[in-house]
């Protein structure tokens, strides 16, 4: 009887090569599964809201972050030291979430929460924040939770009437003071940054001469710095 291996001995160099193909594209298939595997393991499931829930026009995202002051930070450090919380997209989803923050007044150190829209990162490089800036406002100590509640509700339920600029906002807890912040995609757009200001006056019942500043985000990657060499308005 053959010896069903013979054919494989007799083969000509040919055919070896085409085995050799056969056998690198069979290589290349498997790391393409692997990947695929990895990348829909990674993927997020959607979140939708729940059956009688009220939908807010957009999903956010909750983040968290903290840092050691004085330290130098690169954006590859920063985008590491920046925790998802978790994403919401309804009004109950957001007050469940919310309520089992801690405030930021109760924040210690060098500590920052950032609420973005879903699929928006709370960094300069982002796609959707490059070519945007910020309102930043300076807060005395034992204001900040107040605002902070304020400021996101604003946001979540669409009271900024800028279309889609509104990228998303943030709180940063430091030793002499807390700043808010609210983020938008358009830094050249003066009609819209300007309506951004007048609600955040309205929303947070700000006094009149409240100092409020803007800094484009690609200043703040000139400088590395969030808050230092803004531009002041009364």
């Amino acid at each position: 009887m053959n010896n069903k291996f013979d054919a494989l001995k007799d083969d000509d160099s040919g055919d070896q090569d085409q085995n050799e193909d056969s056998h690198t594209q069979k290589e290349n298939e498997k790391e393409k599964t692997d990947k695929e595997k990895i990348q829909n393991s990674t993927k997020r499931k959607a979140v939708v809201p729940g059956p009688g829930e009220h939908p807010l026009q957009y999903n956010y995202t909750f983040w968290y972050s903290r840092r050691t002051p004085g330290r130098p930070t690169s954006s590859q450090s920063y985008e590491q030291n920046v925790k998802q919380i978790g994403t919401f997209a309804s009004v109950e989803q957001f007050w469940r979430f919310y309520s089992h923050l801690v405030r930021p007044g109760d924040l210690t150190g060098h500590s920052d929460f950032h609420l973005f829209k879903d699929g928006i990162k709370p960094m300069w490089e982002d796609e959707a924040n490059k070519n945007g800036g910020k309102w930043i406002i300076r807060l005395r100590k034992g204001l900040a939770s107040r605002c902070w509640e304020n400021l996101i509700l604003a946001m979540l339920g669409e009271q900024f009437m800028v279309g889609e600029e509104i990228c998303g906002a943030v709180v940063s807890v430091r030793f002499q003071e807390d700043i808010i912040s609210i983020w938008n995609k358009t830094a050249s757009d003066q009609a819209t940054t300007a309506r951004i200001r007048d609600t955040l006056r309205r929303v947070l019942n700000l006094p009149p001469n409240t100092i409020m500043e803007y800094k484009t985000h690609t200043d703040s990657i000139k400088d590395n710095s969030s808050f230092r060499n803004t531009k002041i308005t009364l």
